[in-house]
């Protein structure tokens, strides 16, 4: 972990907003895109880059703003590593979010975020709190394996059930579905069926499969090899050097996930999720500047 003064934290205009107020992860997930060479990562990907500043850019982001917003983190770096626990950026950042009448949408694979459970429910009583978090397994072995250094699967749908009792909606990222690992009609249904317990709002998939870059493809290998011997060969030799690898069973699956999410209302187009998370309530996209 090192520390770095940020010249900017917030990225994007209008109605949403995104921000990272670390690089690279701790979580150890053998799939994840931002390994990727074209973000540019000058240090190992372990080695957090802390934005010590982040909560003062921030509070001089938005109090320079004259319509409110929905503030996305997370899609980057996971706002709950470990890190997390001393530092308490995250939790500050919602603090300022908060005070100045945003919204948010915070994006996780941890348990980590009940910490914030107070903080998130005024938010969202004041203007509006969405979580997103990832399931990508049912099976808790698997998920060691695939995402071995964050809470289980079993942990995170108990999360999503905490957040539907607290009124915090919630979205899914049911993502990314492994080719030959978790892309099954049984590991898909059983994560459909805990999003539907747990009352989700919205569940993004993708299409069934995974993409891979230059330095996400090499780390994602090496773990195939470690884990799964033989499968390496066999993702090369049906897939090459491609950038989307979608899963052979990818239109049964959608299939699937269309009909469920239908049947119970549940959001599911990339369209409709993204734009639910990214819209606030019209009554209070208008700051009162005597409130602040």
């Amino acid at each position: 972990m090192h520390y770095v003064d940020a010249k900017g934290l917030l990225t994007g205009s209008g109605s949403w907003y995104g921000m990272n107020i670390y690089r690279g992860c701790s979580h150890g997930c053998i799939y994840c895109d931002s390994r990727s060479k074209c973000y540019q990562f000058t240090h190992p990907f372990e080695d957090i880059e802390v934005k010590r500043n982040a909560p003062e850019l921030l509070e001089k982001a938005l109090r320079s703003k004259r319509h409110k917003a929905m503030i996305g983190t997370g899609s980057m770096s996971d706002p709950y590593m470990h890190c997390e626990e001393q530092l308490g950026l995250t939790r500050r950042c919602l603090e300022i979010i908060h005070q100045y009448g945003f919204g948010a949408a915070i994006q996780t694979k941890s348990d980590r975020i009940l910490r914030d459970l107070d903080l998130l429910e005024e938010i969202n009583k004041e203007t509006k709190c969405v979580v997103q978090i990832t399931l990508t397994t049912y099976d808790d072995d698997l998920c060691r394996i695939i995402e071995p250094e964050v809470c289980n699967t079993k942990r995170r749908i108990e999360v999503l059930q905490i957040l539907q009792e607290r009124g915090i909606p919630t979205v899914v990222w049911m993502t990314p579905i492994l080719p030959y690992i978790n892309d099954t009609e049984e590991n898909v249904r059983k994560i459909l069926d805990a999003c539907v317990r747990t009352g989700v709002k919205g569940i993004l998939c993708f299409n069934m499969g995974l993409t891979l870059r230059e330095g996400d493809r090499e780390y994602y290998y090496a773990a195939l090899d470690k884990h799964f011997p033989g499968m390496k060969e066999k993702y090369m030799k049906v897939y090459g050097d491609a950038y989307e690898l979608p899963s052979p069973n990818a239109e049964k699956l959608m299939k699937l996930f269309r009909e469920v999410c239908q049947a119970h209302q549940i959001l599911y187009t990339t369209e409709d999720c993204f734009r639910y998370m990214h819209t606030l309530p019209e009554k209070y996209k208008q700051i009162d500047l005597f409130t602040i």
